[in-house]
């Protein structure tokens, strides 16, 4: 299994590029978000991969962190993904957003991504809502800073509202509250 690749970058051609390592040219798909940060062509560059091997090829998936790697890798774990549309999924949103739309059980965040209809949403957001957590250490193992969302959120399901109001009502508050004050908001948007 091929882990990682150091060289020189040969060719950028979405999503596709070329890395010579030692004179050998692999070929190596990557995600939009590690497409965006790749140096110049001729720049040394390093990529962690991730190796498919189907009875008709044989395909390298490059990653610029762990967390796309870890994701990409949660991503093909969930029935009916396979690595084309994981790679759609991490180009067609960022990781933060893939974790809050599985915290919020969002499908119309991930019907947008091209290639995911409502039922792959649907489906991904099913299999997925264990796998991510807003807070803590998550499945795929990147460290989220502990958000008051998720705890506004437990606060208002526990003092009986169902989760349609409760999401709705978050999704309308300012960023960065804290969790007394979302709770107050919150609830003061429900009374109307």
């Amino acid at each position: 299994m091929i882990a990682r690749l150091n060289g020189i970058l040969i060719e950028k051609t979405p999503p596709q590029v070329l890395i010579d390592c030692a004179g050998v040219g692999y070929e190596v798909e990557v995600p939009m978000s590690t497409f965006y940060n790749l140096p110049e062509i001729g720049a040394k560059v390093q990529l962690l991969t991730y190796m498919v091997v189907r009875e008709d090829a044989q395909l390298l998936y490059g990653f610029g962190s762990e967390q796309e790697k870890s994701t990409f890798k949660q991503l093909l774990k969930v029935n009916g993904i396979g690595a084309k549309s994981a790679l759609s999924i991490l180009s067609g949103v960022s990781i933060e957003d893939l974790i809050n739309a599985v915290n919020l059980q969002e499908v119309a965040m991930l019907t947008r991504i091209p290639g995911i209809g409502k039922k792959t949403a649907e489906r991904l957001l099913l299999e997925l809502k264990d796998k991510f957590s807003i807070n803590g250490v998550n499945g795929v193992g990147i460290a989220q800073p502990k958000s008051a969302t998720s705890d506004i959120l437990n606060a208002l399901l526990a003092l009986g509202y169902n989760d349609k109001e409760a999401l709705a009502t978050i999704k309308l508050l300012p960023k960065d509250l804290s969790v007394s004050e979302g709770i107050r908001q919150s609830l003061k948007l429900l009374s109307k």
